[in-house]
Formats: structure tokens, C-alpha cells, sequence
């Protein structure tokens, strides 16, 4: 390794076993190199690749299991979720641009979903609108199903990038899930959010993107407009 200091040296690691993985074609579950092999290839101590190891794995890159090699981890959202949360924690990302970005990217994974889910998929996501309004009455039952009904319609979109998003989003969602549900002014108007979730599942089911991207937005805009009303900007 040319990297001088033991960060660079770290760093230098993980850039190379990325490029391993690139390299060699390798897949999720595919298993790398033993720590001893990497350490004499890269002429660096094991302490160092163990550390590019943790690192990798903290980014959800690789999955470590003690005993056994590392493996290609199966991508995830986790990584993304920490940095989102992050950023509304600090106030450096805003609960009103992660509904700007979410609203961008859910009219698209609505209309994709309508032209390319599944019979099962489509039920799922009709399944989950439909408990919303038949456990109307357990709000914490209501944002499980709605949460669920979101991160259905984007891996119904066929797009794995969509799904690692919106799963990513789904940390702040539920701090802000409850806030929204609370700032509607009546029964009426809950009951009317669901409504509109079971009028996207139907619109999905019946293929027709059109509708399925226009109700979206609508339920965005509606909700936002709750989220602001909550004093939640």
C-alpha cells in the first residue's frame, strides 16, 4: 500500500477490496479473501483489514459473521438511513425537503408499480391500504400498514435504487408519521387519508399509471399541508 499513516492505509484497503469485488464479479453471499490473505497481498497487518473490514460493513457492504469470512452484503437501505437521520437531527436536511424528495420519487415508483407489479404484489400493497381503514381505530397498526404500503409500491416499481430510498426515509417517517395524523382536524379527515391510499392500491391493481401518480401527489400535497399545520416545516 503506497498510503502512508494508518487511516490512509485503512482507506487504501477498502478502496482495494471494493475493486476485488468489481474485479472479480462477485455477488451478494459471494465470499472475499481471509484476513491473513489480503494482509500478505496488501503487505498491511490484519489489524488494518480488519478495521477496512468494520468499516465496509458499517456502510452495509459486507456482512461479518464470526468464524466465517466476509461476504458481499445484499444491498440495503441502512447506510442511507443513518446519514438521513442524521442530517434532520443535526438540521442540516429539512422534514419538508424529505417530503419534497419523497413526493419526486413516489408519483414515479406509483406509476411504475402500476405497469409492472406483480398479482401478488399488487395485493400486498391493496392489503396494506385496506388495514389502514379496518384498524382505524390503532393509529400505531395504521402506520405500520402505511409504511409498509409505501415500501411495497416502490419494490412493485422494480427498482431496486427506489426501494433503498424510500426504506431509508422510512427512520424519519415514523417520527413524523404521528405528528401528521394528529394535526388532522377530525376523524373525517384520517379517515379520508386512508381512503386515498386505498384509491392509489386500486389504481395499481387496475394498471393505470395516470392515476396512480396523480393520486399520489395528491397525497403528498395533503400531507405535507398537514405537516406544516403541525408547525413541522
Amino acid at each position: 500500500m503506497v498510503e502512508a499513516g494508518h487511516a490512509g492505509l485503512v482507506g487504501g484497503v477498502i478502496g482495494a477490496v471494493t475493486a476485488y469485488i468489481r474485479d472479480k464479479g462477485l455477488g451478494p453471499g459471494d465470499s472475499l479473501p481471509s484476513e491473513l490473505a489480503l494482509s500478505k497481498e496488501l503487505h498491511v497487518s490484519r489489524t488494518v483489514i480488519r478495521e477496512a473490514f468494520r468499516s465496509l460493513a458499517a456502510m452495509r457492504l459486507l456482512d461479518l459473521h464470526v468464524g466465517k469470512r466476509a461476504r458481499v452484503a445484499q444491498l440495503d437501505h441502512g447506510a442511507m438511513a443513518l446519514m438521513i437521520e442524521h442530517g434532520v437531527e443535526t438540521e442540516q436536511i429539512s422534514v419538508h425537503q424529505i417530503y419534497d424528495v419523497r413526493r419526486t420519487i413516489e408519483v414515479r415508483t406509483a406509476s411504475l408499480a402500476a405497469l409492472r407489479r406483480s398479482d401478488a404484489e399488487a395485493r400486498s400493497i391493496l392489503e396494506n391500504a385496506q388495514a389502514m381503514q379496518t384498524q382505524f381505530h390503532s393509529p400505531e397498526r395504521v402506520m405500520e400498514h402505511d409504511l409498509a404500503f409505501h415500501l411495497a409500491i416502490a419494490k412493485a416499481s422494480k427498482n431496486p435504487i427506489f426501494s433503498m430510498i424510500i426504506g431509508a426515509f422510512q427512520g424519519v417517517s415514523q417520527q413524523t408519521w404521528p405528528i401528521g395524523w394528529r394535526s388532522r382536524s377530525s376523524d373525517e379527515e384520517r379517515r379520508a387519508m386512508n381512503a386515498l391510499h386505498v384509491a392509489i392500491a386500486e389504481a395499481i391493481l387496475a394498471g393505470d399509471p395516470q392515476a396512480a401518480s396523480h393520486l399520489m401527489a395528491k397525497h403528498f400535497d395533503e400531507s405535507v399541508k398537514a405537516l406544516l399545520a403541525a408547525g413541522l416545516g
